[in-house]
């Protein structure tokens, strides 16, 4: 038990043996993830975005106070629970990240290519300056009802490439999304799979990211949770920011309609 004393944080999980004889293993890591989550690290990440999104910087030397993340410009309490979503100004649905990336482009003068080159923090890396504001755009949503738009038609359309992608089967192992995520009571080894067509599940997924990994010791994105499912599945490379990446998270989130959001939550 070596593990636990490194840790600190898993007495939640030390039980007596008959009540750990009537716990499920998804409820036991459900309660391990409930005791860490009040000194989770995300908001730490979150902070520093907080600094990140007021401080003048870029080419431009200017914050990102005035980036409209479809609330408003400067308004970023309960906008990530509407993303993703059209933007009139680009002619294009686009995700927190995407959305992201556009201000700092336009407003701040950075370089699309040089933001998006590596936007994810490596093992015992610092977090990339767009993992720590994404946690803090969520973080501003946090308690907030998802309400994923579904009023323009882009928006609908976007929908619908996403759900094909969800279920289209490729790769080595033929495999598709909904391989793992469209039946119940699915696992990996003592990993729940949610299954992602039903609301309930929906709703407590895409609400739960970005998210601390434990596992990794980093905060890690929507943008990031799908290039590694693409990755497991042996699929080609999710581009960053690509048109697919963003249709998957709005099939995800308009699925997710009506959950709370959670997010940055804290993970394996």
């Amino acid at each position: 038990m070596k593990w636990v004393a490194l840790s600190g944080l898993c007495a939640a999980l030390l039980v007596s043996l008959p009540a750990a004889a009537q716990k499920s293993a998804a409820e036991a890591i459900a309660d391990y993830r409930a005791s860490l989550q009040d000194g989770n690290p995300a908001d730490l990440n979150a902070a520093r975005g907080a600094e990140l999104w007021r401080k003048a910087r870029g080419p431009k030397n200017v914050s990102l106070e005035k980036c409209d993340l479809g609330k408003g410009p400067g308004v970023v309490a309960g906008a990530a629970a509407q993303l993703p979503r059209h933007f009139a100004d680009v002619g294009a649905v686009m995700d927190v990240e995407s959305r992201l990336v556009h201000c700092m482009v336009a407003l701040q003068g950075f370089e699309r290519d040089a933001l998006v080159a590596k936007p994810y923090s490596g093992t015992a890396e610092k977090a990339t300056d767009i993992e720590d504001l994404v946690a803090f755009i969520y973080d501003e949503s946090r308690d907030v009802q998802v309400k994923v738009p579904q009023s323009h038609a882009k928006e609908k359309q976007a929908y619908e490439r996403g759900k094909k992608i969800f279920f289209f089967r490729g790769g080595p192992y033929d495999f598709s999304c909904a391989s793992c995520h469209s039946a119940d009571g699915q696992r990996i080894r003592l990993q729940d799979l949610p299954n992602l067509t039903q609301k309930a599940p929906a709703q407590a997924a895409f609400a739960s990211w970005p998210a601390y990994r434990v596992s990794q010791g980093a905060v890690r994105t929507m943008q990031w949770r799908l290039y590694d499912c693409f990755r497991q599945q042996r699929f080609p490379e999710l581009k960053y920011l690509s048109q697919a990446s963003v249709d998957l998270i709005t099939f995800l989130g308009v699925n997710a309609n009506g959950g709370t959001m959670a997010a940055p939550a804290i993970k394996r």
